[in-house]
C-alpha cells in the first residue's frame, strides 16, 4: 500500500518522479504518495537539505549541477529554435539612444543578431565580450564596442582583467544576460569564474533594466560560480516550455516573465522592461 511507505521510500518516488518530468507539485505528490501535504513539505525540505531539489511556490523542481562549460558550437546545436525566439523578443526590449551591456553565449547572440535585423532602431550603442554577436551587428546606427581581454574559444568570447577595466569606466541603460542556469535558490550561474566576473560588472553598472535570456532547460540548473541572487534581474526573457511554477516564483520575485513563442508578435512588445527603475537590495539598478 502506498500509505504505509517509509521516508526513504517516499524520498526514492519523490526523486523519480522529478527526474521524469523535472517539476511536481505539492498537491500532485500528496495524491500520488498518499500522504499529507505537510508531509510532503517535510520530504521536500529534506531533499533539498541534500541537495537534490529546490523548492518552489506550490511545489519542487529537479536541481541539476552543471560542473563543466560546454563548448559554443556545441550549446548553438541545443534549443536552437527556442534561442531564435527568446533573441527575437530580447531584441525588441532595447528602446532608441540606449546603451546596452552584451555578455557571451549562443542566446545572446541571438538578441544581437536580431538588434541587427530591427529596421526601426535608429541609434544604439552596445558594449559587448561577445565576439560571435559583434560580428553579426551590421547595423548603420548601431555602434559596437567590442571589449578587448583574453579569448576564449570555448565563448568565443574575451575575458580578464582588461575587459573588467573597460566595463568599470561606463554604465548602461539595459544588460542582456546569457545564463548557464537560474533558479530562486542558486540564482544567477556560470561554470567559469571568468565569465560570472564578467556578468556581475554589467549588473553593477547597468542604470536600468538587467534583462536574462534562458531557454527554459536552464530552470533549475546549478553552476560552480554565482553571478547574482535571482532578484538583481528584473526581467526574464524565456520560452513556452517554462514551467508555470517557474513563472509563479519568479514573478513573486518582482520579475517580469516574457514567454517567448512563435505565436508572440514582437512588435506588441514595450522597449521600456517594466521595473526597470527597481531598487536592488544591495542599492544597485
Amino acid at each position: 500500500m502506498v500509505k504505509s511507505l517509509i521516508p526513504a521510500e517516499r524520498h526514492d518516488r519523490i526523486q523519480a518522479l522529478l527526474e521524469q518530468r523535472r517539476v511536481a507539485s505539492i498537491v500532485d505528490l500528496s495524491d500520488l504518495l498518499g500522504v499529507s501535504e505537510a508531509t510532503i513539505r517535510r520530504d521536500l525540505e529534506v531533499l533539498e537539505a541534500r541537495g537534490l531539489l529546490e523548492r518552489t511556490h506550490g511545489g519542487a523542481i529537479l536541481t541539476r549541477r552543471l560542473p563543466t562549460e560546454p563548448f559554443y558550437s556545441q550549446s548553438a546545436t541545443v534549443h536552437p529554435t527556442e534561442k531564435r525566439l527568446i533573441g527575437a523578443a530580447a531584441a525588441r526590449l532595447v528602446g532608441e539612444g540606449d546603451t546596452v551591456f552584451i555578455n557571451s553565449g549562443t542566446t545572446t547572440t541571438e538578441v544581437m543578431r536580431h538588434l541587427a535585423a530591427r529596421p526601426d532602431l535608429g541609434q544604439a550603442t552596445i558594449i559587448t565580450t561577445n565576439v560571435s554577436g559583434a560580428l553579426d551587428l551590421r547595423h548603420p546606427g548601431l555602434e559596437v564596442l567590442l571589449l578587448g581581454g583574453s579569448f576564449r574559444p570555448q565563448s568565443n568570447a574575451v575575458v580578464g582583467d582588461t575587459a573588467l577595466r573597460a566595463l568599470q569606466q561606463v554604465y548602461a541603460d539595459q544588460s542582456f544576460l546569457g545564463v548557464d542556469g537560474f533558479s530562486l535558490k542558486c540564482g544567477l550561474t556560470t561554470p567559469v569564474l571568468a565569465e560570472a566576473e564578467i556578468a556581475r560588472v554589467m549588473v553593477e553598472r547597468t542604470r536600468g533594466a538587467v534583462v536574462v535570456v534562458a531557454d527554459s532547460s536552464k530552470w533549475g540548473v546549478v553552476s560552480n560560480y554565482e553571478i547574482g541572487a535571482i532578484e538583481r534581474a528584473h526581467v526574464l526573457v524565456s520560452d513556452e516550455a517554462l514551467p508555470s511554477e517557474a513563472a509563479a516564483g519568479l514573478a513573486g520575485r518582482g520579475l517580469r516573465v516574457v514567454r517567448a513563442s512563435v505565436d508572440l508578435d514582437p512588435t506588441s512588445l514595450p522597449r521600456e522592461p517594466v521595473g526597470s527603475t527597481r531598487e536592488e537590495p544591495n542599492g544597485h539598478h
